[in-house]
């Protein structure tokens, strides 16, 4: 079966910048994303759970999306301009997919 190069990034980050988030993928042409929430996690300093929240403020959500590598430059520009400030982070990893056009 042939596989096509692309690249996965996944942000992490609180909650309430969701939106931000996507308006920034849309503007640079992902064709399409996924949104899924953190339940519990640890960071720099300790453990973390989301049982008891009643608001978004301290939520995390990820975004996972697939795009070609020429995107990702500009991409990441975007994106860490809106969580440079706020808790979270970003990997960029290289996979193989067998339908490059839905990317």
């Amino acid at each position: 079966m042939k596989t096509y190069p692309k690249k996965r990034i996944d942000i992490i980050f609180e909650a309430p910048l969701m939106q931000r988030i996507i308006d920034r993928l849309e503007q640079a042409k992902v064709s399409g994303y996924s949104v899924m929430p953190i339940i519990a996690g640890r960071g720099h300093d300790s453990s973390w759970t989301a049982d008891g929240q009643i608001s978004n403020a301290t939520k995390m959500v990820s975004i996972v999306c697939i795009t070609d590598a020429s995107k990702v430059d500009d991409l990441l520009d975007s994106v860490l301009g809106a969580i440079s400030n706020q808790i979270g982070f970003v990997t960029i990893s290289d996979v193989s997919v067998v339908r490059p056009e839905r990317f």
